[in-house]
């Protein structure tokens, strides 16, 4: 193609540019053969020349169309040169923040230096099992990839991530481990995927150290490989060292650190254990402080060391170790400070008694003075003799320093070995993946031996990596059938060769080094002179003779051989190793125990210059021999690095080149400059540009034909894709050489799609200018018909307005004449009208007016009468109050004087009573002789009282009447006065009245005129109020709308937010509900592991060709064991013994619960103890007391007991006897008659009753005694603690502490008793005094001599005391004897209720007696128990939960068993009728006595059905076995869900569930439900990848649910049942706890349903709903690179969408036809379409490729058919729809705009059901297919993340696949009859009997 072609007028370039490398720029003129510059113009608007160089002529890069910028694979570029690769890794990093890219089959990863959410579990899920092309480029992939291919090809990978410091290395080969341990696991317990990533913070604190460019570069090489066994689980790794940077150890430029081990160290020296390390700060140590930055910003040193620590505990290195290797690593610190000064010109000394060298030596155990004097000193041997020889300072210190780095390196090496130890198994490896870690290419302006023997490393994997792409090439063009060239590239191996080759530099180096007098510049020379001439890529330069030049494949490097020697020497002395080979620390003998020579190879001198030292570490591999020890650093190394050569080449490859994009460590900054400089020294260009140089672009038949089908004609187009590919192109590029067609593809050169795009896109404009052009024709045509019929209509409609506006004109003339005649009428007559209407109104006010004002003169005169009336009287009546008022003063101050003359009487007499009492004591006799005078005087003086009141009595009658005439006398008096004052008050009144009407008279006038102006002004107020009325209306109707409006919003706000509670309360039980299925889940997990590992158990025990037998089971499974029995037929009884030995799952549930329940109440016992324990010992004693009298009683009771069971017994078994007598002899008087099966299954049922009467009969018994034992064992005990308990009674010590009297009484008085309970604080004289006088007594009555009433007094007090004493404990005395008798007579009560009910018992039937004696004994128990308890909470328990836990059992059982006795009794009335009617006068004679008296009286409890279908199944004990087997294990699900009816298996094991609890026989209803579990459990684990088993199993189990639910006899299932259902329902037992079991048996089932669907489905997802073109030709296909991506068009074996419909389909007629609930098939669609939902968008958010307009028009097309198909099947009520709203709002993403502002609202209201990530992914990866779309700008995002910044949610990207909702089981009743149900033959249930 010719390059007028293509350097066209609008066609871009690239042009070189010293600050960005490469600048776009665009032609503005067409470029034409000979022209010696272009015309371009820059972005910024610039217009240039751009001359040529005159020698090449060669134009500058094209650049690639918009749509191939951004790719995933740079392959995929149709120009393919460096500032293509630039510029399309730079649009990923800065625009799309992707910093993953291929490049080929290399990864190409820029460091972001931001923490990136692309890295999580949920991402690694995402990538595993995906191919390599089909996902975004990420290291996940790439180890995905290495993966795959060590599995599918047997062969070992390795990953090579290499690039300089800073790039990243480190951590992309931690995530490749990270990805290896997460999808693989490990292979064992031990977690070794964990020791793994564990060495990782190792490595790191003793091999990585701060630089100038990273803060935790790696500082040597690593090969780590992690080894699989044939499952490809982890179990074990092995790692390799390379190129120690040992001078590290010694020195560090500015602003760098040493290894961070030895701060880590520095920063921890204040604990405790590292005292006696004697460390300090980090700047205290020259080996730390030489960089002058010991601080990592933003990492804790102290906090890195304990996960150092905890790194090496979990790799099984223990303490004692790690506090040895410290001491090591501080040893080193301490010796680095020793300070060795000059003795003279040729010797050092070092001063004695160096505190460091004492601590060095200290820690390292070894001698002081042999240590210090080897330092300074060295021996030389010679064939005769040895010498020692002094070193001066210089030598003294380096040989120092190569002391502390071959310590290092020894350490370094034996923490290496002990790492790789404990990664190591027993397993055997059967392939491992390698990850290399290692140093890329460096050039520094001083470059070493260090740099050269790096440098040397890249080129030898540079070759590697070179082959193996050329060989890739190579493999292409061979399968592909299409003729090839060798491809030139460039070849290394000359460089390779001037290296390692024979008289190479490695060669006369080491040769170098053998010379006793060899130098730097020796060997410089000979350099020169070997190599100078004789090869190309070694140069000297010109200004020095002591470097040389080497063209390495990245860059020239100039080498300065200053230090080359000592380098590759390497040597320390032997006589300081010999030292520490001494030493009593055994970890140092420890890593010296190899005993080396003078040359080591892991140590090493340093020279002068240099930047860095080298350690290699040998392989472990070879055997050692003496001459390895001198073997220089060049060879050692050259021998390891050609080893690890050996290692790549027996596996494949994966590259991983990591890129710093900058030197400042901005996040998502990128400069060009630096990242050039990598590329080109990584080999991606050395990629490119082999690409380049062959067909880069490879595209199959297929996908040409559908991108490049708009440049095809119709006549092109053959049925023959293949030649109709070769037709067009041999049209479309006429150069032949520019393409090739190979057997599945077409491979074109560089530069070639790039045409095909131009051609494809000029085609695409012209036929949209054509489809704009006739668009706007038709457009125009539309506007000018719509114009020409608006101007017709416009003017019909103006001609017709005109001729109405003249007839509506003539109209308003002749209507004008007549308004105005009526209108004149009107007015005349109004006129009239309001004249008569104001005279008529005027007369009739002043009418009124006087009629008003006589009225009122009369009002007021009454008035005026009734006020003088009612005032005179309140006059009167003030006068009386005063004068009373005045009375009742002066009686008041006359007491007031009298009381006050007695009180100084009484105040007198007081004084001379206390003066008296003080002059005369002791005067007992006199108060005596005074008390009785007081007695007689207290008798005249109540004789006098009884007189005196006799008088008063008398003297108040009189009173009374002579008051009555006083009164009737004033009140004539006070009328009479009142008469006279009412005639003055009139007369006064009459003179004001006068008065008063003529100023009434004048004021008339004055209130005319007041009253007319009144009735305007009211008129005038009338009006405003009914205007402001109209406003209060109108403001009425707005409040009242107003009102409603907000009861409406209230309503509504109302309704939602009992919506939203309603919903965040379903969310909560969902939550729940999962929460608890997921635990079921993990449950069924942890079985089935401990079933496997069971089996491995038994199977690792058993010897070789024995197989195992039922004897190795244990006859204790759970039941959640698989039984194992069920595959062995042959073996009969013994396995179906095995299946009825499981344990009953109610039992089971019932234990968890009471387990439970007791863990609480012993918490609340133990509380409840300590509080109570007072209390119980004291009522101990009673209940001794109590229980020694009712213990008679008791036992009595139990002999009479006994003896009642025992006859009771004995009469039973005689019953029983002849009722076994009578049904024999009548079966044998009739042997014929039909009926006689049935008498001996009812004798069989009778004697199985009997013994279990007799087993019940015991059982209680032996339980009677074990209460009676425990009861004796308690009360034996609480004697024991009430024997030590004081003697006080609790009621009188608290009646002692409550009685203040009882105090004061005996401290008051000296005489009274002194006992020692009643000893207090004596009491004061004016306390008992003020007590005394509180009782307020009669001072009257008291005697002149007051002292002696008041001993009186305290005497009384005292004897009421002592009364009252003696009177409480009489009254306690009485209680104590009351509650005895009390005891008594309730003993005695009980005795005869015992003796009462006992008659009646034996009154009773003999079936109701055990019964009543049973049920009274159990009450009588119950109520011991609980007052036992109430008594003593702690001892009784335990003894109340046995006891109540049996005694539950027993009443169950007791009344099983009464049901099935009435049952026998009822069907053996039955068959005695029938004998009856059968034998006539027979079954008189034969038929017992009760029998024929109670046959009368029930009639209709005699069941006459019996030849009717009841609904069950009888089977025999023996017979489970076989009934599990032919109906679950080895049933064909597909027979019985087209043949029969749906859920027959579960209908027929409910009715042989029936007959069980029909006859009563609980162990035969457990074992059929135990067993039938463990048979659904083990067939689902067999045949659990099976949907159809599955969803049978599901199926059924539901149904037997349901029909458990129907039957079960509780009201709110039965009112969905027929009577006859209701008949059916299960009468013995309660299976509640069964239906909690077989719910979550189904639950696991739905969950294995979901695994099994999604196993289905999952493949056919992405291809289908992502990549398969459903609508042909909306989106063409992208050209590919290398990674070719899963074809998006349908092939053969590709899935469509329909055929995930076609499936889904299968999966709904499935569950139909096996009769699945429509609930729950309503589930599992919804689960479906969930899962079909997140994968698609979890792979749309991961692929570049998909996220464009087209594809999004593709997702929301295949949505609308799965909405379709909901609706075909009826199900769009079920919540499948919502759940693919995540998809359908990331589909309209791709479509809508993405510019404005307004657009970015638009996309944050229409994207609910997307979080912030997923919604900015979508944006970042948007790609246009075609020329006419935008890539979307990066402010664009910016606005939609600033928007969307106050959402809450969580960060996670990709949607959880793993997720089940939860699932629930609404009950469905079943309208079938039990009765109607057959069983068909295939099945083999022929042993079944329908009862």
């Amino acid at each position: 193609m010719a390059a007028s072609e293509l350097f066209t007028k609008r066609a871009r370039v690239w042009i070189p540019d010293a600050e960005e490398v490469w600048k776009s720029a665009e032609l503005t003129k067409d470029y034409k053969n000979g022209d010696t510059s272009l015309q371009l113009l820059l972005e910024d608007g610039t217009n240039i020349e751009h001359t040529l160089d005159p020698k090449t002529k060669n134009l500058p890069y094209l650049r690639n169309p918009d749509i191939l910028v951004g790719e995933n694979d740079l392959t995929a570029l149709s120009y393919l040169h460096e500032p293509a690769v630039l510029h399309n890794l730079k649009v990923r990093f800065i625009d799309s923040k992707l910093i993953y890219t291929y490049c080929g089959i290399v990864l190409v990863a820029i460091n972001p230096y931001e923490t990136l959410q692309i890295y999580g579990t949920d991402i690694i899920n995402a990538y595993s099992g995906q191919n390599m092309g089909d996902m975004d480029p990420h290291i996940f992939a790439v180890a995905e990839e290495a993966y795959k291919q060590m599995a599918r090809d047997e062969r070992n990978q390795s990953i090579i991530v290499s690039g300089e410091s800073g790039a990243g290395k480190t951590v992309s080969a931690k995530y490749a481990m990270r990805y290896f341990a997460t999808v693989s696991g490990s292979a064992s317990e031990a977690n070794v995927e964990e020791k793994v990533l564990a060495s990782n913070p190792i490595m790191e604190a003793i091999g990585n150290a701060k630089t100038t460019r990273n803060d935790n570069s790696s500082r040597f090489g690593k090969y780590i490989e992690i080894g699989f066994d044939n499952r490809y689980r982890i179990i074990g790794a092995n790692m390799r060292t390379y190129l120690l940077e040992k001078s590290r150890v010694v020195f560090q430029a500015d602003e760098e650190r040493n290894y961070h081990i030895f701060y880590q160290l520095c920063a921890s020296s204040h604990l405790p254990e590292f005292k006696i390390l004697n460390l300090s700060s980090a700047n205290d140590f020259v080996y730390t402080r030489q960089g002058h930055s010991p601080v990592i910003e933003g990492v804790d040193d102290t906090k890195e060391l304990r996960n150092t620590r905890h790194a090496f505990t979990l790799l099984g290195i223990n303490e004692s170790y790690q506090m040895g290797l410290f001491q090591v690593l501080a040893a080193i610190l301490h010796l680095g400070n020793v300070e060795i000064k000059d003795r003279d010109s040729d010797s050092s000394v070092i001063a004695p008694n160096n505190r460091h060298l004492m601590a060095f030596c200290e820690l390292v155990g070894v001698a002081y003075q042999d240590m210090s004097h080897w330092l300074c000193h060295r021996k030389l041997k010679t064939t005769s003799e040895t010498y020692i020889k002094p070193l001066p300072r210089l030598q003294a210190t380096n040989a120092r320093d190569a002391l502390s780095k071959h310590i290092y390196a020894k350490l370094f090496n034996w923490i290496v070995e002990h790492v790789n130890k404990a990664l190591i198994t027993n397993i055997k490896q059967h392939s491992f993946i390698g990850v290399l870690d290692i140093y890329g290419f460096e050039t520094f302006e001083i470059n070493s031996f260090e740099q050269f023997c790096i440098n040397y490393a890249n080129e030898k994997l540079q070759q590697q990596f070179n082959m193996h792409v050329f060989k890739l090439e190579q493999e292409e063009y061979m399968r592909e059938q299409i003729p090839w060239t060798l491809i030139d590239f460039y070849d290394n191996q000359p460089c390779i060769n001037l290296i390692e080759a024979k008289m190479g530099i490695l060669d006369l180096l080491d040769e170098e080094c053998k010379m006793p007098k060899g130098s730097d510049d020796s060997w410089a020379q000979k350099l020169y002179n070997t190599h100078l001439k004789s090869c190309s890529l070694f140069e000297k330069p010109r200004m020095s003779n002591r470097a040389f030049i080497i063209q390495h494949f990245a860059d020239k490097v100039e080498y300065q051989c200053d230090g080359f020697l000592e380098k590759n020497k390497d040597t320390v002395n032997e006589e300081q190793i010999n030292v520490l080979k001494a030493s009593k620390f055994d970890l140092l003998v420890e890593l010296f125990r190899d005993g080396e020579k003078a040359t080591s190879p892991t140590g090493q001198v340093p020279g002068t210059g240099g930047r860095t030292r080298l350690s290699i570490k040998p392989d472990k591999g070879r055997e050692k021999s003496s001459k390895d020890h001198k073997k220089t650093v060049g060879c050692q190394f050259r021998n390891s690095l050609q080893m690890l050569m050996e290692t790549l080449n027996a596996t494949t490859p994966h590259y991983v080149r990591c890129i710093k994009p900058n030197d400042f460590k901005m996040a998502f900054s990128f400069d060009p400059k630096r990242a050039v400089q990598q590329l080109r020294a990584c080999g991606v260009l050395e990629t490119i540009r082999i690409s380049a140089a062959g067909f880069p672009s490879r595209w199959t038949y297929q996908e040409f034909f559908s991108r490049y089908r708009v440049l095809m004609k119709q006549k092109d187009v053959l049925s023959d894709k293949k030649l109709t590919c070769r037709n067009v192109l041999e049209k479309l590029v006429q150069d032949q050489d520019k393409y090739q067609f190979g057997k599945t593809k077409i491979f074109f050169r560089a530069g070639q799609v790039a045409y095909l795009e131009k051609l494809r896109a000029d085609k695409l404009r012209a036929a949209c200018i054509r489809i704009q052009k006739t668009i706007r024709c038709w457009l125009a045509r539309k506007k000018y018909l719509r114009m020409r019929s608006a101007a017709i209509t416009i003017q019909r409609f103006t001609r017709g307005y005109q001729a109405r506006c003249l007839a509506k004109f003539m109209r308003r003339t002749q209507a004008a004449t007549i308004i105005q005649k009526y209108q004149r009428m009107c007015v005349e007559r109004k006129r009239y009208r309001q004249k008569q209407a104001a005279a008529l109104a005027m007369q009739t006010i002043l009418r009124a007016y006087m009629a008003r004002q006589k009225y009122q003169m009369l009002l007021r005169e009454h008035k005026a009468v009734i006020i003088q009336k009612r005032i005179r009287g309140w006059l009167a009546r003030c006068w009386y109050k005063r004068c009373l008022e005045s009375i009742v003063y002066l009686q008041c101050c006359i007491r007031r004087m009298r009381a006050r003359q007695e009180l100084k009487k009484l105040k007198i007499e007081a004084r001379s009573v206390e003066h008296f009492k003080k002059l005369n004591k002791g005067m007992e006799n006199k108060i005596m002789q005074l008390q009785r005078k007081i007695d007689e005087q207290h008798k005249d003086n109540r004789s006098l009282n009884e007189r005196l009141s006799g008088l008063e009595t008398s003297y108040t009658t009189e009173s009374e009447k002579m008051r009555g005439e006083l009164s009737r006398l004033r009140g004539y008096e006070e009328e009479a006065k009142n008469k006279t004052n009412q005639v003055s008050s009139l007369l006064e009144e009459l003179e004001r009245v006068k008065k008063e009407l003529s100023t009434t008279q004048q004021e008339k006038k004055t209130i005319e005129d007041w009253a007319q102006t009144y009735r305007s002004e009211m008129e005038k107020m009338v009006s405003e109020l009914k205007e402001q009325n109209g406003l209060l209306k109108k403001e009425k109707d707005d409040l009242n709308r107003s009102i409603q409006e907000q009861s409406q919003q209230m309503t509504v706000k109302m309704a939602r937010a009992i919506a939203e509670e309603t919903q965040q309360l379903e969310t909560d039980l969902n939550e729940e509900r999962s929460r608890y299925q997921n635990l079921l889940t993990e449950h069924l997990r942890l079985e089935e592991k401990y079933d496997d590992l069971k089996e491995a158990m038994v199977l690792s025990s058993n010897k070789p060709g024995h197989r195992r037998t039922d004897s190795t089971h244990s006859s204790n499974e759970s039941e959640y064991t698989y039984n194992s029995e069920y595959a062995e037929m042959e073996e009969g009884s013994r396995a179906a013994e095995d299946v009825t030995r499981g344990i009953d799952t109610s039992l089971t549930l019932k234990l968890q619960k009471r387990l439970t329940e007791l863990e609480q109440e012993k918490q609340s016992l133990r509380n409840e103890l300590e509080n109570k324990e007072d209390q119980f010992q004291r009522a101990r004693a009673r209940d001794n007391a109590e229980f020694k009298k009712a213990r008679g009683a008791e036992l009595e009771y139990e002999s009479l007991k006994r003896q009642e069971l025992e006859s009771e017994n004995k009469k039973l078994r005689h019953d029983l006897a002849d009722m076994r007598q009578s049904l024999l002899g009548n079966a044998a008087t009739s042997t014929g008659a039909p009926g006689s099966p049935a008498y001996k299954v009812l004798l069989d049922q009778l004697n199985a009753s009997c013994e279990e009467l007799e087993v019940r009969k015991e059982e209680v018994l032996i339980l009677r005694s074990q209460l009676v034992s425990q009861k004796e064992a308690m009360h034996h005990k609480d004697e024991k603690e009430t024997m030590t308990e004081p003697s006080v009674s609790v009621q009188d010590v608290s009646k002692l502490k409550d009685s203040d009297e009882i105090k004061q009484a005996y401290i008051g008085l000296k005489d009274t008793n002194r006992s020692p309970q009643f000893m207090r604080k004596p009491l004061e004289v004016s306390d008992l005094l003020s007590r005394l006088r509180s009782a307020a007594p009669d001072f009257h009555k008291l005697n002149e001599d007051g002292e002696l009433w008041l001993v009186n007094q305290g005497l009384k007090e005292t004897i009421r005391l002592l009364e009252h004493q003696l009177q409480t404990q009489r009254r306690t005395h009485d209680s104590e004897v009351e509650v005895m008798r009390g005891e008594l007579q309730s003993v005695k009560e009980e005795n005869s209720r015992q003796q009462q009910l006992l008659a009646q018992n034996l009154q009773l039937p003999p079936e109701a007696r055990i019964e009543a004696s049973l049920q009274h004994e159990i009450t009588r128990l119950t109520n011991e128990n609980l007052e036992l308890l109430a008594e003593d909470p702690a001892a009784s328990r335990e003894a109340r939960v046995v006891i109540l836990r049996r005694m539950v059992d027993l009443m169950e059982q007791l009344e099983k068993q009464d049901r099935t006795i009435r049952k026998l009794k009822k069907q053996l009335k039955v068959y005695s009728k029938r004998i009856g009617e059968m034998g006539a006068g027979q079954t008189e004679g034969q038929t017992s006595p009760g029998q024929m008296v109670e046959e009368p009286i029930h009639p209709v409890n005699i069941p006459r059905r019996e030849k009717d279908f009841q609904g069950m199944l009888e089977y025999k004990k023996e017979d489970e076995l076989k009934l599990v087997k032919n109906l679950i294990l080895e049933l064909k699900p597909r027979g019985v869900a087209v043949n029969l009816i749906p859920g027959l298996p579960a209908y027929i094991l409910f009715m042989c569930l029936r007959h069980a609890d029909y006859v009563n026989d609980d162990q035969k209803v457990r074992t059929l439900l135990t067993s039938t579990i463990n048979s659904i459990k083990k067939i689902l684990k067999k045949r659990g990848d099976d949907f159809e088993t599955v969803s049978f199993w599901l199926a059924n189990t539901c149904r037997f649910l349901h029909c458990l639910k129907q039957y079960s006899g509780d009201d709110a299932f039965m009112k969905h049942n027929t009577s006859r259902q209701n008949e059916h329902c299960l009468s013995n037992f309660d299976l509640a706890e069964y239906r909690q079991v077989i719910s979550d048996l189904a639950i696991q089932i739905y969950q294995q349903l979901i695994k099994c669907m999604e196993n289905i489905l999952q493949p056919m997802i992405v291809s289908a709903m992502l990549e398969h073109e459903t609508i042909q030709g909306v989106s063409g296909v992208k050209p590919t690179g290398l990674r070719k991506r899963t074809s998006s068009i349908a092939d053969e074996g590709t899935y469509t969408l329909d055929s995930i419909l076609r499936q889904l389909s299968a999966f709904h007629s499935t569950m139909c036809q096996h009769g699945t609930d429509p609930e729950l098939i309503k589930q599992v669609v919804k689960q479906q379409f969930y899962i079909i939902g997140a994968v698609t968008l979890n792979n749309l958010l991961l692929r570049k490729d998909m996220c464009s307009w087209s594809k999004g028009m593709q997702i929301r097309y295949n949505v609308s058919q799965l909405e379709e198909w909901l609706r075909d099947k009826g199900l769009m009520v079920c919540g499948a729809k919502e759940t693919l709203e995540p998809l359908i709002q990331a589909a309209q993403l791709l479509q809508v705009k993405k510019k404005t502002d307004e657009d970015a609202e638009a996309i944050c209201s229409m994207c609910q059901a997307l979080t912030t990530a997923q919604i900015v992914k979508v944006l970042n990866l948007y790609t246009p297919v075609n020329e006419f779309e935008e890539r979307v700008s990066v402010a664009f995002i910016r606005t939609i993340q600033t928007r969307l910044r106050d959402r809450c949610e969580s960060p996670q990207l990709l949607m959880d696949t793993k997720v089940i909702y939860p699932v629930t089981f609404p009950f469905n009743p079943s309208s079938l009859a039990l009765e109607t149900v057959q069983i068909p033959g295939s099945l083999n249930l022929g042993f079944l009997t329908r009862v």
